[in-house]
């Protein structure tokens, strides 16, 4: 789920949320803040193991989990809604007879685990007589007992909705003061308390915070009726509370005064600045359209990173397992045989699930694969793909990548996107140096809306702010600007990235994939980048 999507969820806020079912049931807050006993969730897990493996499996692994989820959403000074969700149960998927099988429940005893496990078992061996070739699992070392946990130095689920409810309808009352008409301005919440058991004999305590403060700030000409929006340029991020302390350290200033956010967050200061920015959007000249230069912030880039990185380098999307849900991939596998130039040789991609403060850190996915870092195109050359235990053998591979993942206890896990990120360039290199030789060109921040083919090769993007270069110089907001790519072309017309120093995080907090539908959460970092030569638009322009 993106940007439509988040917004058709926080539109029925006045009306009551409309919770998907995999949120589970309605809890009130203080219930948020309970745990599962470990012991208790060993002792669900090894009748689950211990049962399919009577049944006849030849693997087995039991996911016992508590998904925890806080939303509050304002808009001016009234409050839409406050949900507090919980979804607590039980999922066991086996191999037999050389196939899959999957089962799950909500009884939390050692007899219903148990039952779940032997149904897992039976239609794993209906499956079987189907299936045209057997599972191949990418070994994987049993760790024993280890237990991990995001590092938070303040759990958001402690924080009283009060202070939520003040902090929120404050940042309204802001942007209001500063000339916005409207603004929503929302906090979501998740806290997965995850237990992993297999019969590689790893047994894995995680415990998974992540944190998304969104808003939008719209300001209108009443004289003409014409209206602009500026969304908030926060992160989503693996963090508690503490990402919306507002540090200086967090703030990152561009040339021209526009403040971004990496590891903290100031969310009135934010709502201040959107709503002179939605104003002055209202009086900004209209693009002309033609080749610019970009200067692409990561608050901008993290989107066409995770459309046309991210996405076409999932393996299942390669192979076709993903084509009638969302589409396939022209990345195909001869290209990484081939050694595909991807990008130039400014672009080196990694994917990594360990990166501290990102939505995908974990210490171990949901196969109990240790997570790691690599890479997926190294100096422009496309080298690999994202891959889990029973993909592994397709790409030549001895282990997993570590990228699995369910949005639920009741979800089977599947390969899901690692963080993707744009490694920063070597060189010393600032923002300002790079606009400083740009002689025609617009500096993008934040994302915006998008549209991308079936195979992830043509696509186009918009952003929140346009400024335009000129002679090395920003000269001024523009507006209605949107830029189309073919992928490969766009990633080798990349001609420099900022260094460490400008390296920052974006992503998604709520992505879709899979039939039936699962969500994750993924981040993709990078520095600002300069891409040459790249077509632009005018969406404010008419063919009548």
């Amino acid at each position: 789920m993106h940007r439509r999507d988040f917004l058709a969820l926080a539109g029925v806020g006045a009306g009551g949320l409309l919770l998907p079912a995999v949120f589970g049931k309605v809890i009130a807050a203080e219930q948020l803040l309970s745990t599962l006993d470990v012991g208790f969730k060993k002792r669900l897990a090894d009748a689950g193991l211990n049962a399919a493996t009577a049944a006849g499996a030849s693997y087995c692994d039991v996911r016992v989990g508590r998904y925890l989820r806080q939303f509050v959403m304002t808009r001016e000074d009234k409050v839409q809604n406050v949900v507090s969700t919980e979804s607590t149960g039980v999922g066991v998927r086996v191999v037999a007879g050389g196939a899959w099988g999957f089962a799950a429940t909500n009884t939390l005893t050692e007899q219903g685990v148990a039952e779940a496990a032997r149904q897992a078992v039976a239609i794993a061996q209906a499956n079987a007589k189907v299936q045209t070739a057997p599972v191949q699992l990418a070994p994987v070392k049993g760790v024993g007992e280890v237990a991990w946990r995001t590092p938070i130095a303040r759990n958001g689920m402690e924080v009283p909705v009060k202070d939520k409810v003040d902090l929120l309808l404050g940042v309204n009352a802001a942007a209001l003061s500063a000339g916005a008409s409207f603004v929503n301005s929302t906090l979501f919440l998740v806290n997965e308390q995850k237990y992993f058991a297999s019969t590689d004999g790893s047994y894995i305590d995680q415990d998974v915070h992540r944190i998304w403060a969104p808003m939008t700030v719209t300001a209108i000409d009443k004289a003409s009726g014409k209206f602009r929006t500026r969304e908030g340029l926060s992160a989503p991020m693996g963090m508690g509370f503490e990402y919306l302390d507002g540090a200086a350290a967090g703030k990152v200033v561009s040339p021209n005064g526009v403040v971004n956010y990496s590891t903290s967050y100031d969310m009135r200061e934010d709502a201040i600045a959107a709503a002179r920015q939605a104003q002055e959007k209202l009086r900004a000249p209209s693009v002309k359209p033609g080749r610019y230069d970009l200067v692409l912030d990561p608050s901008h880039t993290w989107l066409t990173i995770h459309e046309s990185i991210g996405h076409p380098l999932e393996l299942d999307r390669v192979l076709g397992y993903e084509a009638n849900y969302a589409g396939t991939s022209f990345a195909t596998l001869d290209k990484r045989e081939q050694r595909f130039q991807y990008g130039s040789d400014q672009v080196t991609v990694f994917a990594d699930k360990t990166q501290p403060g990102s939505l995908g850190a974990v210490a171990y996915d949901d196969e109990g694969v240790a997570t790691k870092r690599w890479n997926l195109i190294d100096a422009g050359k496309l080298v690999d793909y994202q891959a889990t235990r029973d993909q592994a053998h397709i790409l030549g591979k001895t282990e997993s990548d570590g990228c699995s993942y369910a949005d639920a206890w009741s979800s089977v896990q599947f390969q899901r996107m690692p963080n993707v990120s744009l490694a920063a360039g070597r060189t010393p290199l600032s923002v300002e140096q790079m606009i400083g030789d740009v002689e025609n060109g617009i500096y993008i921040v934040g994302d915006g809306s998008f549209s991308i083919d079936q195979q992830r090769y043509n696509a186009q993007f918009g952003g929140q702010l346009f400024y335009e270069i000129r002679n090395g110089k920003i000269a001024g907001m523009i507006e209605d600007v949107a830029y189309q790519i073919r992928t490969p072309e766009f990633w080798n017309a990349c001609v420099a990235v900022c260094d460490e120093r400008d390296y920052r995080l974006g992503g998604s907090f709520f992505d879709g994939k899979g039939q039936p539908s699962q969500v994750s959460a993924v981040s993709h970092g990078s520095a600002t980048a300069r891409f040459n030569g790249i077509n632009v638009i005018n969406t404010a322009r008419s063919l009548g």
